[in-house]
């Protein structure tokens, strides 16, 4: 697929997306070139050898401003997506487009003068062989931002969001979570039963019919999570893929502890995951198989969450 047979691609900030996923590209750099053509209000926070891009409504001071972290001790919308990728994937589908669609986002959120949100941009969501968890760019980030004052942000996270137009609203936390009663968790479960519920009320509102709740493979979600923060991620699939994968999970609902043991990536469960996921993470992730006519949705459905 070239840049110049796709008309989705010549509009910002999507003229750039064909750069973002080229073999060789810097995809920090070109992430803060995309960012300063749209004069978005944005700074990078390092943590641990991570670098994580903030973007902020016009007017709020970033820390290299001098200021205090924007929202502290406020309950701001974080709207997450991670821009790295697993080496030699394209990462079109992982996760290029959410974070296009992001800056989209950012973009319309800015001009309507809409407040109190963030979009963050994250780094080492994709985890190397050995590496468990605590290493995730979203376990070490939420650490840090717990500092500042944001432990009660509504975080919500994006991945793979270019192929379908079905909303799949992860459920994989609930597993997790399941069986601890502390009051902690018992909070952590409130809160993301709140960030759900508000989810699925923004996708009414927008008379959306196609949402499915079900478990997702692991995200910045689950590093949100080991670090005390409640997260919500969404992902999308095409419909005859989400209705398969829903027919399924009737039968098997205990598919959950597959995905979350991590045995997915190797077991032979593998092929019950829909063909969408099955393609992430490898050469097969590739733009022909974006859906642009539901590109869209998607940024409304964001814009909408952080009215």
């Amino acid at each position: 697929m070239k840049q110049n047979n796709v008309p989705w691609a010549r509009t910002s900030p999507y003229d750039r997306y064909f750069d973002f996923i080229a073999d060789s590209a810097d995809r920090y750099s070109i992430l803060l070139e995309v960012i300063d053509a749209l004069k978005l209000n944005s700074t990078v926070i390092s943590v641990a050898g991570n670098k994580h891009i903030f973007i902020f409504p016009p007017g709020q001071k970033s820390l290299r401003d001098g200021g205090i972290f924007p929202f502290k001790g406020q309950s701001p919308y974080m709207f997450c997506a991670h821009y790295d990728r697993v080496l030699g994937s394209p990462g079109a589908n992982d996760n290029s487009i959410a974070v296009f669609h992001l800056l989209n986002a950012a973009y319309l959120l800015a001009k309507k003068k809409i407040g109190n949100w963030s979009i963050v941009f994250t780094d080492k969501e994709e985890l190397s062989f050995g590496e468990n968890l605590e290493n995730q760019g979203s376990f070490t980030l939420a650490k840090k931002i717990k500092t500042w004052g944001l432990e009660n942000a509504k975080i919500y996270n994006f991945d793979a969001c270019g192929i379908g137009d079905v909303f799949i609203i992860s459920t994989t936390t609930d597993r997790i979570l399941k069986d601890a009663e502390n009051p902690n968790t018992l909070k952590l479960k409130e809160n993301i039963r709140q960030l759900r519920d508000y989810a699925l009320e923004t996708a009414d509102s927008l008379r959306m019919e196609k949402v499915l709740l079900a478990p997702t493979p692991f995200s910045d979600d689950v590093g949100f999570l080991r670090a005390g923060f409640a997260a919500q991620t969404i992902t999308i699939l095409p419909a005859e893929e989400a209705k398969k994968y829903e027919t399924f999970l009737r039968a098997r609902p205990e598919f959950v502890d597959v995905i979350i043991s991590g045995a997915i990536k190797e077991s032979e469960e593998r092929r019950h995951l829909p063909e969408t996921w099955r393609n992430l993470n490898n050469a097969s992730d590739t733009p022909s198989r974006l859906t642009p006519q539901f590109f869209e949705q998607f940024v409304k459905f964001v814009v909408e969450l952080a009215k």
